[in-house]
């Protein structure tokens, strides 16, 4: 009961080690193809080659046959000619008991090295890409869908259908939904900004933003070096739109939030100089005393 797994295995590899030399020249030996011994030199197995290729070339010779042994021998060949997969079809002669190992560097010399990895990362870069965009387009969708079933949305495509209607509106329907065609008409004049499901763009893809990567970095350095210049060494004062981005870092609002953000409390917060360490801790100390008095 115990060896009956290993008799089993032993089954198994009898059916897989013809496999090993099966890849390289069916179930022919490459050497007894050419003609030569396995510690012949690569000018004989070149010289027995050629010897081959005279007499069984389908110029030559049009027996079928010899056509089918020509294809055999120029396989061998080219086997046997190159160091590499030589001394790959040397170890797998070695270690017929090697099976996956065996095949997998066959499949590596002869296949592996035909793919260009450039090619393989613009191809990977490409479906990534592919999938993000369909991810967000996806996601934007559902988004749009769950709004247009909101109250908010009806009462805006209505607000809409007055607007255009001169305030007056169709006794039949009264207050009833609106119809699907007005629906689409007035819902394409209606922008819908949904926060986390923004309509896919293809400058926010994965392969564009690497191809436009050199050129973002090098904006990057320009504006990193007249900062510095302007505001480290010339010690000016910093402009309306440097303060705001110093203020909006500092207390890490978002870009949608801060451009919705009232005039006037920009303007306070920005005199406030929150950038500054101790201005900004002034600032918490002040809204903590605020929340806990409305509380």
């Amino acid at each position: 009961m115990v060896a009956a797994p290993a008799i089993r295995l032993l089954i198994l590899l009898c059916f897989l080690l013809p496999s090993t030399f099966a890849i390289y020249c069916d179930e022919d030996d490459c050497y007894d193809l050419l003609g030569v011994s396995q510690t012949a030199n690569s000018s004989e197995i070149k010289k027995a080659y050629y010897k081959l290729s005279l007499k069984h070339h389908p110029d030559k010779n049009p027996d079928p046959e010899s056509r089918k042994i020509f294809v055999k021998v120029a396989n061998a060949y080219e086997i046997l000619k190159d160091e590499a997969t030589r001394e790959q079809y040397d170890y797998a002669i070695a270690h017929p008991e090697e099976v996956f190992y065996n095949t997998a560097r066959y499949y590596h010399a002869y296949y592996g090295h035909k793919t260009d990895p450039r090619a393989v990362l613009v191809g990977l870069l490409l479906l990534l890409s592919a999938f993000q965009y369909l991810n967000q387009w996806t996601r934007y969708t559902q988004a749009i869908t769950m709004v247009k079933k909101t109250p908010a949305y009806k009462n805006k495509l209505r607000a809409l259908e007055l607007e255009r209607s001169g305030g007056i509106t169709n006794k039949k329907k009264g207050h009833k939904q609106i119809d699907k065609k007005s629906e689409e008409d007035f819902g394409k004049e209606l922008e819908l900004q949904i926060k986390g499901a923004e309509k896919p763009s293809m400058w926010d893809l994965v392969a564009v933003q690497l191809l436009l990567l050199p050129y973002t970095l090098s904006k990057l350095l320009v504006w990193s070096v007249c900062w510095f210049w302007r505001y480290r060494v010339k010690k000016t004062l910093y402009s309306w739109n440097d303060a705001c981005y110093l203020t909006q870092r500092s207390l890490r609002v978002p870009d949608e939030a801060w451009a919705n953000t009232d005039d006037s409390m920009k303007e306070d917060l920005v005199r406030r100089r929150l950038w500054e360490k101790s201005n900004m801790e002034i600032y918490m100390t002040e809204m903590r005393k605020e929340t806990k008095r409305r509380r």
